[in-house]
């Protein structure tokens, strides 16, 4: 189990130093980000930057971000645009190293020439289905395509009249030709090109035939000059078919692939696949909803950026896969918060105390830190009145034992103000607690009395004449069970989907200082957690809170367990 502040071990990090101690590269580090704009970026993303980015940086080389824009059919500049934005956001930046795989097409078909020249490549005319069907299985060998002894010039006669846009989509495919009865099936003859008569969001109509991902993905690693190719673990047995391009081909530049375990996310699904199943079916409000791992999800809850940062050094770099616990990431948001989030007060479930012996018309101001730890960042004024607004459930006409909040005739310190005693309840004809009506005690002001007795509970509250209203949406994870992968027979992922995961609450109350909050500034609400400003549809004349996280820490409190056993 990893402790809660300290920077896990990074195996990639070794290997680089080893490799600048050896020389290697003329002792460059340029590592690469290579995003495909066919979605988000999530969680499972933030860790591949930071890692890429962080290398580069540790080393004083460069990390590239290109776009692997290689499917017309699923990309989007509304996605680009999306990438570009939360690596900036998470801290990053590529400077003048952007680059796209489309940068590279005509260099690419070049290369695809050049395969069939050399008699490493072929026009196949099969089908999708029938390709699959010769490939054979991970128990038995494929077979070779009757159209794989085709002469050099009629591969490279069909190749240039698919590039014409002859064919239609699916007539033929450029494949290499590798070994059909390789045990890695990857090697069996893949495809390296095939027709796709669809604009592309940045060279528009200028092809209809696009190079799959494996070919491209390698071969603008070597042309960008890549030392480190770092990716995760599912591209391992792809490996071996880079390196077959990139012999065969006999590139200048062979980049080191390094792969490494993803991240898993408990109660979470980091597939982007499923990711756009839960956009697409409405079961969230977009990409950007605050439930989401993605980054522009977590972004808008109010995660700060420093907390992915060190959420991903303390996962650490490793071969293995493992899941993580979605608490220690918490732990992480919470750590930043409590030294960055002022203190405010609010209260999310209004119930009316009147302060019997208050004078009616008289409001006065009580002085309270922003944060009782960092002076810095200063002081604001409470407005105190006769009438004000505390928590329902801080509340109970029949307490049970150890409940120390208000009841009727308990007395209990009011945050920053006085001591209040319940004398009356007043109910509507249904029986339910409408309102309190309570005595104070002028000579507490600020917590204590002259007498010097003590109470047990202090409770946060609002004054009801300066209190500014706000929606506050309160977020659960989005699924109910560890591993959302997981469902019954007959079930997918989505049978996991959390029912209660969002609770909106209309009538919330929250200190008048709060009225000029900035969009995106996050705040400690007291005894209730952290809370951001909507930053896309929180206006001065409808505040929308999001909670970031409550303040109850499991992780910490796991870490301290496994601390008294050790």
């Amino acid at each position: 189990m990893t402790s809660t502040n300290t920077i896990a071990p990074n195996f990639i990090k070794t290997i680089v130093e080893e490799d600048l101690r050896a020389g290697k590269n003329d002792g460059r580090v340029t590592t690469r980000f290579p995003p495909e704009p066919n979605g988000y970026l999530h969680i499972g993303h933030a860790k591949s930057i930071c890692l890429n980015f962080g290398l580069a940086r540790e080393f004083g080389g460069a990390c590239h971000m290109r776009f692997d824009d290689t499917n017309p059919i699923k990309e989007d500049v509304e996605y680009v645009e999306s990438i570009k934005r939360d690596v900036r956001w998470l801290g990053f930046d590529w400077g003048d190293n952007l680059f796209y795989a489309s940068d590279y097409f005509d260099r690419l078909h070049d290369y695809a020439q050049e395969l069939i020249r050399r008699g490493k490549a072929y026009v196949c005319s099969l089908s999708a289905e029938d390709i699959r069907a010769y490939r054979g299985t991970l128990t038995e060998p494929g077979r070779n395509s009757p159209y794989r002894d085709r002469t050099v010039e009629e591969n490279l006669e069909l190749f240039a009249r698919m590039r014409a846009g002859e064919f239609e989509d699916g007539e033929h495919v450029l494949r290499a030709k590798i070994d059909m009865a390789s045990p890695n099936v990857s090697l069996r003859d893949p495809v390296i090109y095939r027709i796709k008569k669809a604009a592309h969001h940045r060279t528009g109509n200028a092809w209809c035939i696009y190079p799959m991902y494996d070919f491209a993905h390698c071969l603008s690693d070597s042309i960008e000059g890549i030392t480190h190719s770092i990716c995760t673990l599912e591209f391992e047995n792809n490996r071996p078919l880079y390196h077959w391009f990139l012999d065969a081909l006999e590139t200048p530049c062979h980049p080191e692939q390094i792969e490494f375990a993803r991240l898993n996310l408990s109660y979470t699904v980091l597939s982007k696949r499923k990711l756009i199943q839960l956009v697409q079916d409405k079961a969230v409000s977009g990409w950007d909803d605050p439930r989401m791992p993605t980054i522009s999800g977590l972004r808008r809850r109010g995660v700060p950026p420093e907390a992915l940062r060190t959420f991903c050094d303390r996962i650490g770099v490793a071969r293995a896969d493992s899941t993580v616990d979605i608490s220690m990431l918490e732990h992480c948001v919470r750590e930043v918060l409590n030294v960055r989030a002022p203190r405010v007060m609010a209260v999310l479930r209004p119930l009316k105390v009147v302060i019997t012996n208050y004078p009616e018309d008289q409001i006065e101001e009580l002085e309270a830190p922003l944060h009782p730890e960092n002076p810095e960042m200063g002081s604001r004024k409470i407005p105190f009145g006769r009438e004000l607004y505390i928590e329902q459930d801080d509340f109970m006409e029949e307490p049970p034992k150890k409940f120390y909040r208000l009841a009727p005739g308990r007395e209990v310190r009011l945050r920053y103000g006085y001591y209040i005693t319940c004398r009356e309840v007043i109910k509507n004809s249904l029986g339910e607690v409408m309102e309190l009506h309570c005595t104070y005690d002028p000579a507490s002001r600020g917590g204590g009395t002259p007498d010097g007795r003590k109470v047990k509970a202090t409770l946060h509250w609002v004054c009801a004449r300066t209190a500014k209203r706000a929606k506050v949406r309160i977020y659960d994870h989005l699924f109910t069970t560890l591993n959302p992968n997981e469902a019954p027979e007959g079930k997918d992922f989505r049978h996991n989907l959390n029912p209660d995961s969002l609770e909106v609450l209309e009538n919330c109350l929250v200190e008048p200082h709060l009225a000029a909050a900035e969009t995106g500034s996050r705040w400690q609400f007291e005894r209730l957690g952290y809370f951001s400003v909507d930053p896309v549809e929180s206006t001065p004349e409808e505040l929308i809170f999001n909670r970031i996280i409550s303040l109850r820490d499991t992780w910490a409190k796991v870490q301290a367990a496994e601390g008294k056993k050790t």
